[in-house]
């Protein structure tokens, strides 16, 4: 059997994305996630406890992620773990951390996070949405076309009720 390294989170942002660029000119956007949950103890007392998740995500989706997401608001997550490890430059010993590299995402918090700190144009639940972000470039080429994927199935493929199993 494959091992598997999959995750699926949903969380607010801790903090407002931070994108950077790599000197290939790959976008790579920054954040913390906070995910919680709720559980009752043994005696029945019910508590709470929150994750702090460090996340990135690279390409394309860092820039449109970076553009429309802002501290607080909704997202879901799928990725995979990333452990990483190095020696601590103040001679504190080893360090490592584990975060999620993003491979795709999906808005779940259309109104903005509250308060006076968005400023942008109203969405569609009468919230307002931030102003979109951006980040500078450094002097650059520009950057390679991808061709997009393609479908799994060509348009000829067809199914009827009777390919359906159940």
């Amino acid at each position: 059997m494959a091992d598997v390294n999959k995750v699926m989170l949903i969380g607010r942002l801790t903090r407002d994305p931070q994108l950077k660029f790599t000197p290939s000119n790959l976008a790579v956007c920054e954040f913390g996630l906070a995910v919680g949950r709720k559980f009752k103890t043994a005696t029945g007392e019910q508590r709470e406890e929150t994750n702090f998740i460090d996340c990135t995500l690279f390409g394309k989706g860092g820039e449109i992620f970076n553009q429309y997401m802002t501290k607080g608001k909704q997202v879901f997550l799928e990725g995979r773990l990333k452990f990483d490890s190095w020696e601590d430059k103040q001679g504190g010993g080893k360090r490592s951390k584990l975060s999620v590299v993003v491979e795709e995402f999906q808005f779940l918090d259309n109104r903005g996070a509250g308060g006076a700190a968005n400023s942008g144009p109203p969405d569609e639940e009468g919230g307002q949405s931030a102003p979109p972000r951006q980040a500078s470039r450094p002097a650059q080429r520009a950057a390679p076309q991808q061709a997009p994927p393609q479908a799994p199935y060509g348009e000829e493929q067809k199914f009827s009720d009777d390919d359906i199993p159940f």
